[in-house]
């Protein structure tokens, strides 16, 4: 590493921690020469192979825009999408490849938003697929019907114990309520 000081072409690592949750790291450095220190920042780089053929950084940013468009109107806190965001980079990083193709960075975002809203998940899955007709719509729902995610159970467990469902005589607590 060349000083930003003196310009002299090395540099000892005096010491190396790691940042932003372990993927990134800082090393404090020192110059022989001078005797300066800095310190450097190292990421492991990860690219996107885009369909055009041309690569670019893999970018969270880009990955929440598109959630976010998905998740228009829909009741999901940004503090989701940024978990969403960082599961789909994790995802990517942990395949140990340094390129990746465009299409799996959409694949990669299929699973989690799935578990975070269906609607969001169709919404997003029908401009990633490209869906043309009705038919790609009704095929994707039928799909979320015969195997729900974990997020569909949990909400139709607490719907099945609720206790405005039905009482203990079997009748509903609304007819009990109106007294019919």
């Amino acid at each position: 590493m060349i000083c930003p000081f003196c310009r002299h072409d090395d540099s000892r690592v005096v010491d190396s921690r790691p940042v932003s949750e372990g993927t990134e790291i800082r090393r404090r450095r020192e110059c022989p020469k001078c005797g300066q220190r800095f310190s450097t920042q190292e990421v492991a780089l990860l690219n996107i192979i885009k369909r055009s053929g041309a690569t670019e950084p893999f970018s969270r940013e880009k990955v929440l825009v598109g959630v976010r468009k998905a998740c228009q109107g829909r009741p999901v806190n940004e503090d989701d999408l940024v978990l969403l965001a960082q599961r789909v980079e994790e995802t990517l990083r942990s395949t140990g490849q340094a390129e990746i193709e465009a299409q799996e960075v959409g694949l990669a975002i299929l699973a989690p938003l799935r578990e975070l809203d269906e609607v969001a998940y169709l919404r997003y899955a029908s401009v990633y697929r490209n869906f043309a007709s009705l038919e790609d719509f009704e095929g994707e729902i039928a799909l979320l019907r015969a195997l729900p995610s974990s997020a569909t159970q949990a909400k139709s467990n607490t719907r099945a114990t609720s206790p405005a469902m039905s009482s203990q005589d079997g009748t509903s607590t609304v007819q009990q309520k109106t007294g019919k």
